[in-house]
């Protein structure tokens, strides 16, 4: 008889402690922050609000201000993150925080999930159409089975 294996997401507690959510500033992600603040408070988790700065090495090259216009997303995302928050602060208790990280969406938000250690990652589902060939990052995620995954239309 041998011995079951602990799941490797599991932290000895119930519910989740800590909820990712990617954001990138779309509708989709918007609704996906809010379902994800939903269940961090039912939950009592921490919620975890995650930008992945996009890098792209030939817009830089053409001398784009790459890394200014993704800095000013993510200031742009916290400022609505914290105007939401005062507005709703009388019902709406939930521990957050922002984070960013560099790189393409999928790796950010994986790399993102396991310095977090996330117990289950909510994103929104994909508004590009060129996902139904390449797949979206909601999908990666999906078949990564690292986490739970939640996927907001």
């Amino acid at each position: 008889m041998t011995a079951q294996q602990p799941h490797q997401f599991e932290r000895g507690t119930d519910g989740p402690k800590v909820i990712v959510a990617g954001l990138d500033g779309s509708e989709s992600s918007m609704r996906a922050a809010a379902y994800a603040a939903g269940l961090a408070r039912r939950q009592g988790a921490k919620l975890a609000l995650v930008y992945v700065q996009p890098v792209l090495p030939a817009g830089a090259a053409l001398g784009a201000p790459i890394g200014d216009a993704t800095a000013e997303v993510a200031e742009g995302l916290v400022s609505e993150i914290r105007a939401a928050t005062e507005r709703l602060k009388d019902i709406w208790d939930v521990r957050w925080e922002f984070h960013t990280f560099r790189g393409d969406p999928y790796n950010g938000l994986v790399t993102a999930a396991d310095e977090l250690k996330a117990d289950a990652v909510v994103v929104g589902a994909s508004e590009s159409a060129g996902h139904r060939f390449i797949g979206s990052v909601a999908v990666r995620l999906v078949k990564a089975g690292r986490w739970p995954v939640t996927v907001v239309p």
